[in-house]
């Protein structure tokens, strides 16, 4: 991993509201936080319980995400930070929406770092295709409204060329990035306590 400058350091500090960063010891509370909040795993449950449980979703936790992060693990993050988003900023979007569409964003089912895994068309292209992809299959195992669907669908914007059209899409857009910037930055701990289902 490259040694980030002073510069950088600081920027990350400010933008992700992070005390004392630094890149080879970096374990941020930050997720442990939003893991341990009992008000946000409540919300999650609520509004989720059938997706957590569902058997395909449970398949999740077989495909890595970010380091060895999964991406049952890294969903929940994604669900996590947006009820906390939508909270903390006022944003009045409509929880179980938010919940479900966050939890069904990278359901693509399949290990996107293997080329020959079945069901991952665009290896190299995974970025751009997998909204795609989970869409197919989130509408084929759950009825999702139209804000799920473009939750799903929108959530990689601007590597997608149609943004966001609902505030529960801009969360999960939002949430995504700030749960994967914080997943990659704790990989040299590789320390993830999760236990929702």
């Amino acid at each position: 991993m490259k040694k980030l400058s002073d510069e950088d350091k600081k920027a990350l500090r400010k933008v992700l509201n992070i005390k004392n960063y630094d890149s080879d010891t970096f374990d941020p509370q930050i997720l442990n936080d939003l893991e341990e909040n009992e008000e946000y795993r409540n919300t999650l449950h609520k509004y989720g319980e059938d997706v957590l449980y569902s058997e395909h979703f449970q398949k999740l936790k077989e495909f890595v995400q970010h380091g060895n992060v999964t991406v049952y693990e890294h969903s929940i993050h994604v669900a996590l930070c947006a009820i906390k988003l939508n909270r903390a900023l006022y944003v009045n979007g409509r929880e179980k929406e938010l919940v479900r569409g966050a939890l069904l964003h990278d359901y693509f089912l399949y290990d996107w770092h293997n080329a020959d895994a079945p069901g991952n068309l665009h290896p190299k292209l995974h970025g751009f295709y997998h909204p795609g992809i989970a869409l197919k299959n989130a509408t084929r195992d759950f009825v999702l409204t139209e804000r799920e669907k473009d939750i799903i669908k929108k959530h990689m914007w601007p590597l997608t060329m149609n943004p966001p059209r609902c505030r529960e899409a801009w969360l999960v857009c939002l949430a995504d990035k700030y749960a994967s910037t914080l997943e990659t930055l704790r990989l040299k701990k590789g320390k993830i306590r999760v236990n929702y289902a």
